[in-house]
């Protein structure tokens, strides 16, 4: 395919990108190819997951995320901890260390009041951006 060729629908373009917040699984997963989570919902997840579980390390959390999606999400590890790197960093959630169930050291994450703040601003956000979206899928209404 040269340059002025136009795209081939049947060739996957997706497989061989960076994919830096985690995966969708399902019906793409047996073609081998994954997609992105939109920007923001990750945030979006972790913050609700410390509010309502209250403190958790990382690999608990990655490991909550995958539970509630029923396993449609793969998280990646080197994009989780940035992320809760940035989130500290933003001043939405705090660290400690301590002992985990199994004793090994680990670092844990609480939401902060920052962070009740900001779950609720990404909530509506959210809830926003995905109406919008929704409008898209609805026949008609682009025409």
């Amino acid at each position: 395919m040269g340059p002025q060729d136009p795209p081939d629908s049947s060739v996957d373009y997706q497989k061989d990108m960076v994919h830096p917040v985690g995966y969708l699984k399902g019906e793409r997963e047996m073609a081998n190819d994954k997609s992105d989570v939109l920007h923001g919902s990750l945030a979006l997840m972790v913050l609700r997951i410390l509010d309502t579980l209250g403190p958790m390390h990382g690999w608990g959390i990655a490991r909550r995320i995958e539970q509630t999606t029923n396993d449609e999400l793969e998280l990646n590890q080197g994009t989780l901890y940035p992320a809760l790197l940035r989130m500290v960093q933003m001043g939405w959630i705090t660290t400690e260390w301590g002992v985990s169930d199994n004793n090994r050291r680990a670092k844990f994450y609480a939401i902060t009041r920052a962070g009740r703040r900001q779950l609720a601003a990404e909530a509506r956000n959210w809830e926003r951006m995905s109406g919008i979206i929704a409008r898209f899928l609805k026949p008609g209404e682009i025409a």
